[in-house]
């Protein structure tokens, strides 16, 4: 049991849309790993009843909230949300965390230990002890592209910048001023590692074991692929540029 009483309160944020054959296995495990820390489940008005099944969670566990979202408006959005609500109500560690399974809560007390020397503490795929499961080849050799690209486009030392596996300091939100993000999908992730580093501030990789969905849909799509690799130029041309020049941009 990993007590988070020298890193303040700690929320886990789990965006949900369509999750119900998720949700509840995931708060329980949640629950279980980290009995300290409360989770918010942001939910997009997921039409399946996802937003139902949490809202019984939430009455049964002082320490599970719901947030009920209008629509979906993407991944991003909803971490936005999430993080706003955190801070409001007085956590100083927030974590992301997907509802489909692919985290392991069970691995969260290491991320939250290696928050004590960093300002930012990714759960990462393509670091050393890092795994893969039931993935295809394609999508590992997209996913190890996409960080490949990212690393060498923006001059930033992270192996898995998209990785949503995360645990954030509050106060490294409040300094790398979120709300200036308009990134959606993966993208959202790359944005918010980039913004950090160019910060000044720690980021620390620890290895996970990622396991593809079992129940539901994933949310990969072209649009988001496009989103990430156009996003990424734009970020890497103003990168070399000032470097060119002397006077480095984000």
């Amino acid at each position: 049991m990993q007590n988070t009483d020298d890193i303040g309160r700690v929320l886990v944020i789990i965006p949900t849309y369509n999750e119900r054959e998720n949700i509840e296995s995931i708060v329980a495990r949640v629950r279980a790993a980290v009995p300290e820390a409360e989770i918010l489940v942001a939910d997009d008005n997921s039409p399946d009843g996802t937003g139902e099944i949490a809202d019984r969670l939430a009455a049964a566990d002082e320490r599970v909230h719901v947030m009920h979202r209008a629509g979906k408006e993407g991944l991003g959005a909803a971490y936005i949300a999430g993080f706003h609500w955190g801070m409001e109500h007085g956590f100083d560690v927030l974590v992301e965390m997907d509802a489909d399974g692919s985290h392991q809560p069970e691995e969260l007390a290491r991320l939250l230990s290696a928050l004590g020397g960093a300002d930012l503490v990714i759960g990462s795929r393509w670091v050393r002890g890092g795994t893969v499961e039931n993935w295809p080849v394609n999508r590992e050799v997209l996913s190890r592209g996409a960080n490949i690209y990212a690393r060498l486009m923006l001059g930033i030392p992270v192996r898995d910048s998209t990785g949503g596996y995360r645990v954030y300091r509050a106060t490294t939100l409040q300094k790398i001023e979120i709300d200036g993000v308009a990134s959606q999908g993966y993208c959202f992730q790359v944005d918010l590692t980039l913004r950090t580093v160019r910060a000044g501030l720690r980021v620390t990789e620890v290895p996970i074991r990622f396991v593809e969905r079992t129940h539901g849909a994933s949310k990969m799509s072209r649009a988001i692929m496009i989103e990430a690799f156009q996003r990424i130029a734009g970020w890497g041309a103003a990168y070399w540029l000032g470097r060119l020049t002397g006077r480095e941009r984000h």
